[in-house]
């Protein structure tokens, strides 16, 4: 005991002689006086300092321990007196507050004793926030542990996080926003929100894990959190997620306020994310929002919408405007519609091109050769003048889909599948051989396809 209490004096001493605890020629005579000091240590700022120093190293020593040793007990006395009667004396005070009292509450005998442990922790949060800001960040780590420790109060919760939310916006904490959407699960179950909050919160959130994966492309570890936290808030919100209870709900929405832009772009994006275009709400809802407030997303919804109706031709010139959309990602998903749209019409030239521009900005997008190959395989028959040259085009065919399958796994049964129905369309080795020509050789498929490749014999 003499040791710590020797040990805990040479720490009292550093302190007050250290520039940044007290100012210079200041003693245990003469206490620090000038205003900062006054109001960092407060009026009393030589107990102020002693018992800083004292809990310090309690907890030092506490903490040494692996959080093992009684010195806890010890640290607790002048940390309250620090938190109680100076405190703006030290912003750790307030993080080493909560590590004990978080000790205390997980080693209580009764659930009354860990109720109080966690009241205490979140005045403590209150007070950090009162004396050192970063309220968002702050309310964020505040209702995380609400949630954690006391799940029956998610209602407060939710106001906690709604908060920390609305002022962190894409820098809110990944944890954060899981806590949160169990937050708001808990308050739709026992009908204190209306579902659709579940729904526009599902889409906040969205949109905040999408801009930190983007921007956690070179992180790893920040890439994994933020892709788990985006499979985590998946899987919870799958129950609502139905196509029958979005459209449910942003019906009424849309009668409500048919005019309202925020409203419909909401309904138009969650419904598109969703793959629930195939109705009338959302074909509806991206026609007025094209009306009110055209733009090249709003071009592409609505192209989507009569792709499904099968409306080809009406839906070209609006995939035209949606190439002038800012995203390279979604600007491929366009080229691969037009050229669905294209090879669909026949055009198969500039269907073919479409189908090159997506793979310029996405260049392992399978579709776009598995597109390709498909026109050349639908192509063969008239690209030909004999049993040999009608049959040539299904090598290119093939040879699309094999770099459909290279580069993009999930293609890979489909290029599978049309590798061999197409295979089995080779020429024979005897009309080879009658065309003077040998397995292994180079051969340029004419017509419109002019492309090179390899002579195969059907197997």
């Amino acid at each position: 005991m003499k040791t710590t209490a020797k040990t805990v004096l040479l720490g009292l001493i550093a302190l007050i002689f250290s520039g940044s605890m007290a100012t210079a020629g200041n003693t245990f005579d003469s206490p620090p006086t000038a205003p900062q000091d006054v109001e960092k240590f407060g009026e009393d700022s030589l107990t102020c300092l002693r018992n800083l120093s004292l809990y310090r190293e309690f907890y030092k020593q506490w903490k040494a321990s692996n959080y093992t040793s009684p010195a806890v007990k010890d640290a607790i006395g002048p940390w309250r007196w620090v938190y109680k009667n100076c405190p703006q004396a030290s912003q750790n005070a307030y993080l080493d507050g909560l590590n004990m009292m978080e000790h205390f509450m997980k080693n209580a005998k009764t659930e009354e004793a860990k109720l109080r442990y966690v009241d205490t922790m979140m005045m403590i949060y209150d007070q950090r926030i009162k004396y050192f800001g970063r309220e968002g960040y702050v309310l964020g780590r505040k209702g995380s542990d609400l949630m954690k420790y006391a799940p029956q109060e998610y209602e407060k919760a939710y106001h906690i996080f709604k908060k920390s939310i609305d002022l962190r916006g894409n820098k809110s904490e990944s944890f954060v926003l899981v806590y949160y959407f169990r937050s708001i699960l808990s308050m739709v179950g026992d009908n204190k929100l209306d579902k659709a909050v579940i729904i526009d919160t599902y889409d906040q959130l969205s949109n905040i894990i999408d801009h930190n994966i983007k921007e956690s492309q070179n992180d790893p570890n920040s890439l994994s959190a933020w892709e788990n936290v985006k499979g985590n808030i998946e899987l919870s919100f799958e129950p609502y997620a139905t196509c029958d209870d979005l459209i449910g709900i942003y019906q009424k929405k849309f009668d409500e306020t048919p005019d309202d832009i925020e409203t419909l772009k909401k309904i138009t994006s969650m419904l598109d994310k969703k793959s629930c275009t195939d109705n009338e709400l959302f074909f509806n809802a991206s026609i007025k929002l094209n009306e009110l407030e055209p733009s090249p997303n709003s071009s592409y919804l609505i192209a989507k919408m009569l792709i499904k109706k099968e409306k080809f031709d009406e839906a070209i010139p609006h995939l035209e405007e949606a190439l002038k959309v800012d995203d390279d990602n979604t600007k491929a998903d366009v080229f691969i519609l037009l050229s669905s749209v294209y090879r669909h019409n026949r055009s198969y030239t500039k269907a073919r091109s479409y189908a090159y521009n997506a793979l310029d900005l996405r260049p392992d997008e399978g579709n776009a050769y598995l597109l390709i190959g498909d026109m050349y395989a639908s192509s063969a028959a008239d690209c030909g003048d004999n049993d040999l040259t009608k049959k040539v085009a299904y090598w290119a065919a093939v040879d699309k889909y094999r770099q459909a399958k290279n580069i993009d796994p999930d293609v890979t049964d489909i290029a599978n599948n049309r590798i061999a129905i197409y295979s089995a369309q080779f020429p024979s080795k005897e009309t080879i051989f009658f065309y003077d020509l040998n397995e292994g050789d180079e051969y340029t498929v004419g017509c419109w396809i002019n492309e090179r490749t390899t002579v195969r014999a059907v197997k």
